[in-house]
């Protein structure tokens, strides 16, 4: 009789090693299949939105204050904590538009729908050659157009880097405008919104990620606008004929017009909103056309005033 013989050391190690590398060839592959599947949902989600937007305009003659909407003191009673859950609006574009609060929750989003937060500008300002307007009347639109009271608002640095937290509490202390016609002091808006009675309004719900999102820093996260009515110093300032006319505020904005953007998927730096170029994509959605992705980086550096 012939004796069985087993495997060998050298035989099993071979046949471990060629598991481990076919583990580590699959488990990248299933990781980028499953982003991608997230990234297929948020893109069809936000063309729901558009097509949403689009829907409410018609029915009431302008676009939203929010998406979903803001925390107000009918919401949220100071030192009460009385949060009435997003599922139970009705208010913005739910439940009239969109038939699902998952629409307006990203994929990659992993908050309750009782979960509020305020809400910043983002750090960077436009840069470069993103005018709209041809400012000077040259007969070119070209950096020479591209004026501050134009470009969108910035955190840390911009005029008016402020929004109201739930208690009603400014994070930072608002620049008013100057009125024109009696060189008074006015309220700025944000958004559309008159925050100037510090009633709360600029608290938002976290899980409408569409209205604002997470973004990194070093010392953890805070959620930063990324839809807004008027985003510029001259629109939140009531207007101005050398303001960008990409803002849902005014009449008829062109297609290039920011909705929203998605920054779920940033492959970002510790330094607070800097992702690293070429190694991610946001997803951004305009009045005209599909949503699409783009680098990050530009999408961080431009905001509103994208214009590709």
């Amino acid at each position: 009789m012939k004796q069985k013989q087993g495997f060998t050391l050298i035989e099993l190690l071979v046949v471990i090693a060629i598991i481990a590398i076919l583990a580590g060839i699959t488990f990248p592959v299933f990781a980028q299949v499953k982003v991608g599947a997230f990234k297929s949902s948020d893109i069809s989600n936000m063309n729901s939105i558009r097509s949403a937007l689009q829907q409410y305009k018609e029915d009431q003659g302008g676009y939203p204050n929010a998406l979903l909407g803001y925390i107000t003191p009918y919401e949220f009673a100071v030192g009460v904590g009385n949060i009435v859950p997003a599922e139970q609006l009705v208010r913005g574009l739910y439940p009239k538009r969109v038939n699902s609060i998952s629409i307006l929750k990203p994929a990659l989003s992993r908050v309750s729908s009782s979960l509020v937060t305020a809400a910043l500008w983002p750090q960077s300002a436009a840069v470069g050659n993103e005018a709209f307007v041809d400012v000077n009347a040259d007969g070119v639109i070209d950096a020479s157009d591209n004026i501050p009271p134009a470009f969108a608002s910035s955190y840390p640095n911009g005029p008016y880097s402020y929004f109201y937290d739930i208690t009603g509490s400014p994070l930072t202390a608002p620049l008013n405008c100057t009125d024109t016609a009696t060189g008074g002091s006015v309220p700025r808006l944000t958004g559309g919104i008159d925050d100037s009675a510090a009633d709360g309004v600029g608290a938002f719900y976290a899980i409408s990620g569409y209205d604002v999102s997470p973004v990194a820093q070093s010392s953890g996260s805070l959620y930063e606008l990324r839809y807004a009515r008027f985003w510029s110093d001259a629109g939140t300032c009531r207007g101005g004929g050398a303001d960008d006319p990409r803002q849902l505020g005014y009449n008829d904005p062109p297609e290039t017009t920011v909705i929203t953007w998605n920054s779920y998927f940033r492959n970002a730096t510790s330094v607070y909103a800097l992702p690293i170029p070429g190694q991610s994509k946001d997803i951004v959605l305009q009045l005209g056309g599909s949503a699409r992705a783009v680098d990050s980086a530009l999408m961080n550096q431009r905001t509103w005033r994208f214009n590709r």
